[in-house]
């Protein structure tokens, strides 16, 4: 059975949307029937003899010699999920494509907030309702909701990914540079993936912010916190990826 050979490790709100959009435009790769499989993050799974036919099923039977991927974006962050990808396929690819996590943090709230599942003011969402995550529970639903700071633990997911594949096997981008230069990281992806270069493609912009009123808007505080509470780890990310990150201001 032909497998998935491209994963999306990440982030939520980092722009995977719009990586899948362009991804999905290569002739040399084959996208999923759902851009967002969620099938290693399934916790309905028996993961010690996990069924994969329902999974391939999302991929045509005729895409060939095209690179199946997955741009599934809670791989990185989701527990399990990027061992379960390695006993898969351990030779897969993972692209990360991390942002700003504070800016990040506040357009994951937007999101939460337009569909319903946030009532909570961002303010209160970043201080008192991180109490809604079970620390004993890292699996529970509220972690896919609720966890605005903790999925910017960057440095940890990167530490997480190194410790199962090999650092050749791992790409690590920004959003920031894909929304700058979409060309220069698309040829960097199709030269970490093998494939011919991308064909000339205009700027993409998916799934863009909904116009709500909402109930408060970020603070310079929330912003202090959200930079306090990943000082370390951001520094363990500059380490590993070397990515520069002092442009992450948490500019909105």
């Amino acid at each position: 059975m032909k497998k998935v050979a491209l994963f999306l490790g990440g982030v939520q709100k980092g722009g995977t949307s719009a990586l899948h959009a362009y991804l999905a435009r290569h002739p040399s790769l084959s996208p999923p029937a759902t851009k967002e499989p969620h099938h290693f993050d399934d916790e309905t799974i028996d993961w010690s003899a996990p069924d994969h036919a329902a999974y391939h099923a999302l991929w045509p039977a005729t895409d060939g010699a095209r690179l199946r991927y997955d741009a599934t974006p809670i791989h990185g962050f989701w527990p399990g999920a990027l061992e379960r990808i390695r006993a898969y396929n351990p030779d897969a690819r993972l692209v990360f494509l991390f942002r700003d996590p504070f800016a990040r943090a506040w357009s994951h709230w937007c999101m939460e907030f337009a569909r319903g599942a946030e009532s909570l003011p961002f303010a209160t969402a970043l201080r008192e309702g991180r109490a809604r995550l079970p620390a004993d529970c890292p699996r529970d639903p509220a972690w896919r909701v609720f966890s605005y700071v903790e999925r910017g633990y960057y440095g940890r997911q990167v530490a997480a990914a190194l410790g199962l594949f090999a650092r050749e096997q791992l790409l690590f981008l920004t959003s920031e540079a894909l929304a700058r230069d979409h060309g220069e990281t698309l040829a960097r992806i199709a030269r970490f993936c093998g494939i011919a270069p991308f064909p000339a493609l205009a700027p993409l912009r998916e799934n863009p912010r909904p116009q709500l009123a909402w109930p408060g808007l970020p603070t310079r505080e929330d912003r202090a916190l959200v930079a306090h509470e990943l000082a370390d780890d951001l520094v363990l990310f500059r380490a590993l990826t070397g990515i520069d990150t002092t442009g992450w201001t948490g500019a909105l």
